[in-house]
């Protein structure tokens, strides 16, 4: 053994380095192996802030292009440089994954890179581009190996022409035809970049409708306003085949109830239908850790696995595949292992699409009430009623709660507008105390602000919005 660890944190993702780190905090000594020489993980080198950097620059061209000649800001023409925006995104990603190098640094977290294998209980073996790794000993283990794209039969990706998000982040150039297999988060956010910056963009769906698991009337409003904004949706449709050529692609797409199949060419192919747990290589059915069908790694409340000492939490594991949940986790597993109470609330995590307008989300939505029997009264507050976004010129969706008929305790909070991911945050502070809608309109909102949508709508359940 090179060296022995209290806790050996396997991924250096959202929820491996929060762990490693927290770990740290509550005195113990840590490693975290990862194969990327840059932490982080998918998050912050090839997903949320990639993707994120890409669309606020894709908002300020479309801005400059289509919207300041209302504020009377006049320009002449605007050209794109995708060469430089693609240079700030790279920048900020590499300034957040040096920040968390820094804050390993920082905590005493030591660092291995290269593939690593549970190969005993209490035993980690580091594969030989580990910079020194070797074999780790343990005294626990935590499995956050994050998530990949899930393929899709008979479309080969090899991130030129057929793309998963990570060859959609670093396209070359704009491409004249972009299809986007899948209406999901990822889809949507990548299509509307790309949109926004020249291409004609085409969403093929399985399902009837987009974003799955959605606020049903949500998701039909958001489907509105983005073919408003230029996307075509071909939902009910599956594709089957893909051929390439040099100069593009040719796709054979199906109706998804049986039919005619038909052909769609494209430039570039975007294969954006969900993710699936990365797990290979970590020697998991030899030593008996348990899995789902779907290859979730099955955990107790404790984050443990069938085999004692070996943990496991984010997309590695059931549950929503989000960042976020992946540190919440993070913490409570560690803190669960100090003897302390460590807790995730997973029915107060919130969804954000980063589209524009935003979607965010938490908590039930109407269908799941409904197919549930339970009671529950809507409270809606449109953004062409507040001031802020009138001032703003962004008055596009709505705000939705759902509260229980009975008790008026939030159930479910849907926000399509602007800001969306951010002025969400009051109502899951709101649910995560057992808060009701009169909580939230008794309490004093700035004026004029976004969040005064979100006070309206609470009023609203009640039948007393004052603004509409």
């Amino acid at each position: 053994m090179t060296d022995t660890f209290d806790l050996v944190v396997i991924g250096g993702g959202p929820g491996g380095y929060v762990a490693a780190i927290r770990a740290a905090q509550l005195g113990m000594k840590v490693a975290c192996v990862d194969k990327r020489r840059a932490l982080g993980g998918t998050c912050l080198n090839i997903g949320c802030i990639p993707s994120k950097a890409l669309l606020q620059s894709s908002e300020r061209y479309q801005e400059a292009n289509e919207s300041l000649a209302q504020h009377g800001i006049k320009l002449g023409k605007v050209g794109l440089d995708l060469e430089t925006m693609m240079e700030r995104k790279d920048k900020v990603v590499e300034g957040l994954t040096k920040g968390v190098a820094f804050l390993f640094k920082k905590n005493n977290v030591q660092t291995f890179t290269g593939a690593a294998r549970i190969t005993a209980r209490g035993e980690v073996t580091v594969g030989s581009d580990n910079g020194g790794g070797g074999r780790l000993g343990a005294a626990r283990i935590l499995i956050a190996t994050g998530s990949d794209h899930m393929p899709l039969p008979g479309v080969e990706i090899d991130e030129e022409r057929i793309v998963s998000s990570t060859g959609a982040l670093s396209l070359p150039e704009v491409p004249g035809h972009l299809v986007v297999v899948g209406a999901g988060y990822i889809g949507l956010e990548l299509g509307s970049v790309w949109r926004r910056l020249g291409a004609r963009v085409t969403v093929v769906e399985l399902l009837d409708s987009i974003t799955p698991g959605m606020d049903g009337e949500v998701a039909k409003h958001l489907q509105r306003i983005l073919a408003k904004q230029g996307l075509q949706f071909r939902l009910s449709r599956k594709v089957t085949g893909a051929s390439k050529a040099k100069d593009g692609v040719t796709l054979t797409v199906e109706p998804a109830a049986g039919g005619a199949a038909e052909t769609i060419a494209c430039d570039i192919v975007l294969v954006a239908i969900g993710r699936r747990p990365y797990t290979e290589g970590l020697g998991l059915e030899g030593l008996g850790v348990e899995a789902d069908n779907r290859g979730f790694i099955k955990v107790d409340e404790r984050y443990e696995t069938s085999v004692p000492g070996v943990y496991a939490i984010g997309d590695a594991v059931p549950g929503p595949m989000l960042a976020h949940k992946a540190e919440d986790e993070a913490v409570a597993a560690v803190e669960t292992m100090a003897g302390q109470s460590g807790h995730v609330n997973y029915d107060a995590i919130p969804g954000v699409i980063y589209t524009w307008p935003e979607v965010a989300a938490v908590g039930k939505t109407e269908e799941e009430l409904e197919k549930a029997g339970l009671a529950y009264r809507v409270g809606r507050f449109p953004f062409t009623a507040n001031s802020r976004a009138r001032c703003n010129a962004f008055t596009d969706g709505f705000v939705k709660i759902l509260a229980d008929r009975a008790s008026d305790r939030v159930l479910g909070v849907h926000i399509i507008g602007p800001e969306a991911g951010d002025i969400i945050h009051e109502a899951l502070l709101a649910m995560e105390f057992g808060g009701a809608a009169e909580d939230i309109a008794r309490t004093c909102h700035a004026h004029p602000s976004l969040s005064e949508a979100v006070k309206e709508a609470a009023l609203a359940v009640a039948g007393r919005a004052i603004h509409i």
